[in-house]
């Protein structure tokens, strides 16, 4: 009696999955090859590659380069302000708030490397993509203008919009430029990151809440 011989199909199969886990795969594997290789390097063939599945489910599911590239900084955007968000909730005093804030940010830097240099890195000088790199920093700029706001309020004091505005985005950008010094090194604790901008930012946070202030020498 002869053996059955099984046929193989002449194209690859790919095991069924829910779209939404799909997706979030693909999201990953695009996540990595721009980190790796930047916008206009990446290819939808290596996309596909790292995923393991082919080119044209790729479009299917989430679109062209560039609308993947954007679904990208959502996603890792929405990760990184719910990761803060649920952090500083119920926190009791300004100086958790901002501690819970910072351990949360550094936190998300330190897990999804690959995320923030797509963010930080690849989105913030190409158009259209700057935009909603801008969008999210302004989010965040928000929400630390708010923490100051209560912290000084819980003072007895009460600061100009405009200086508290000004403060949140001197904050923000720090964080922002030593969460990139983060990224780069991976032998660095993320925690002991945020311990440290917590230092240069709270004491001098503490000082203002006090009413202490720098002011300029006179000109002769």
């Amino acid at each position: 009696m002869l053996a059955r011989v099984t046929a193989v199909p002449d194209t690859p199969t790919f095991k069924r999955l829910p779209r939404a886990v799909r997706e979030q795969q693909m999201l990953d594997s695009a996540v990595r090859v721009f980190s790796r290789r930047g916008f206009h390097a990446a290819s939808m063939d290596e996309i596909a590659e790292d995923a393991g599945i082919s080119k044209p489910m790729v479009y299917a599911y989430l679109g062209t380069k560039e609308e993947l590239f954007v679904a990208c900084l959502e996603r890792e955007g929405n990760r990184l302000m719910e990761a803060i968000a649920a952090e500083v909730v119920g926190a009791d005093t300004p100086d958790q708030q901002l501690w819970r804030g910072l351990r949360a940010f550094f936190g998300f830097v330190g897990a999804h490397r690959d995320g923030w240099a797509v963010l930080y890195r690849q989105a913030r000088g190409q158009q259209p993509f700057a935009s909603a790199s801008a969008e999210m920093r302004e989010r965040m700029v928000e929400v630390v203008a708010v923490m100051l706001g209560r912290a000084l309020a819980a003072e007895g004091r009460e600061v100009r919009d405009i200086d508290l505005e000004v403060t949140a985005h001197a904050l923000v950008g720090a964080s922002e430029s030593l969460a990139d010094w983060l990224a780069d090194h991976p032998e660095a604790d993320p925690e002991k990151t945020a311990t440290r901008m917590m230092n240069i930012v709270w004491m001098g946070a503490a000082q203002l809440l006090r009413g202490e202030t720098w002011t300029a020498p006179v000109t002769p």
